[in-house]
């Protein structure tokens, strides 16, 4: 089985090509930050993966995904290689991706430190509007359930 769940930020905006033909289809190319989960002293914690995402995925990835945008892919691994100008041969590894969503709301996607924003501690309180109602912690009164 081959099988990879990742979830980081885009280090760029997607690149998008179309294909040639009668059904032209978008190939949207990017690279995801991954954080591993321990460290070694002081080692760089962080990996850089490509991610190629075809057809209704490439053109989720052209609509919807930015630089910053923390996601969650999933998908396949996919080697391959080919020869350079040089003449020498170039070993690629990639993640097809079959599935891409969002791993943060809007609201918390605008203050990320990735962004450029640095206002945002990262605790996951984002304090802006959001779609909850807001509850007083009197907790005589009743609830409607």
């Amino acid at each position: 089985m081959n099988k990879v769940i990742l979830m980081g930020r885009l280090t760029r905006d997607p690149e998008v090509r179309y294909s040639q033909g009668d059904n032209p289809t978008a190939v949207a190319k990017y690279s995801l930050a991954v954080d591993r989960r321990f460290s070694r002293n002081d080692e760089n914690n962080t990996d850089f993966i490509n991610i190629v995402a075809f057809g209704k995925q490439g053109e989720f990835a052209e609509k919807y995904l930015h630089k910053g945008t923390k996601i969650l892919v999933s998908g396949r691994i996919q080697t391959g290689s080919y020869t350079n100008k040089e003449g020498q041969k170039v070993y690629t590894t990639e993640v097809v991706a079959e599935e891409q969503e969002f791993a943060e709301s809007k609201n918390a996607a605008s203050g990320n430190a990735f962004a450029g924003n640095s206002g945002d501690a990262g605790d996951g309180k984002s304090g802006g509007d959001d779609d909850f109602m807001k509850f007083d912690n009197d907790t005589s009164a009743e609830l409607p359930f």
